[in-house]
């Protein structure tokens, strides 16, 4: 949502690789592809199926590996258009897109060192390095996720709501009480 909420703050709807009316959807679906395959290999354990439980759940990864893979190149697309051929609002001084997309590519990068990491948690099994040496847990999966989180604490981006006008936007304050309608 925030990618797709920056272009629409720079008014770069253009200069999108995929439609921003379906790029939420679009990495949402994928994620929810994921998942369900995920989902699904726990009934092919069940049933005694472990090989193919393990396969589902790899692949279940590789498509969330791949689906955030399109996320970052849209991103990296995008910001070279509008480097080319720059709006009028991505111009403005007051205007913070740039730092906006800087985090999205460091989360983007925290989470696809997560995916990869699980990735090759799942191939590897029950008795590889990975869950046999509890370190490899923190570093590639807790540390990862824990500083995405206070990434987005730090820089949340909450000057991207739908409908601020670019040129008053110094002057909106943080709360506003509304006179009774």
């Amino acid at each position: 949502m925030t990618l797709g909420r920056t272009i629409r703050y720079v008014k770069g709807e253009h200069l999108s690789f995929i439609r921003v009316s379906r790029l939420t959807k679009t990495f949402v679906w994928g994620d929810v592809l994921s998942f369900v395959i995920q989902g699904n290999s726990s009934t092919f354990s069940i049933l005694g199926y472990t090989t193919l439980a393990k396969v589902a759940v790899v692949a279940g990864l590789v498509i969330q590996l791949i689906s955030f893979s399109l996320f970052w190149l849209t991103a990296v697309i995008f910001e070279r258009r509008i480097n080319r051929s720059p709006t009028p609002e991505s111009l403005l001084p007051t205007n913070s897109w740039r730092k906006l997309l800087h985090m999205l590519y460091a989360v983007s990068a925290l989470i696809m060192i997560r995916s990869i990491f699980r990735i090759v948690e799942y191939v590897l099994g029950n008795n590889g390095y990975p869950l046999s040496h509890e370190w490899t847990l923190y570093i590639f999966d807790s540390i990862p996720m824990s500083m995405v989180m206070v990434i987005f604490l730090i820089r949340y981006p909450d000057d991207l709501k739908p409908g601020l006008d670019l040129d008053r936007h110094s002057e909106i304050p943080l709360t506003y009480n509304y006179p009774e309608v």
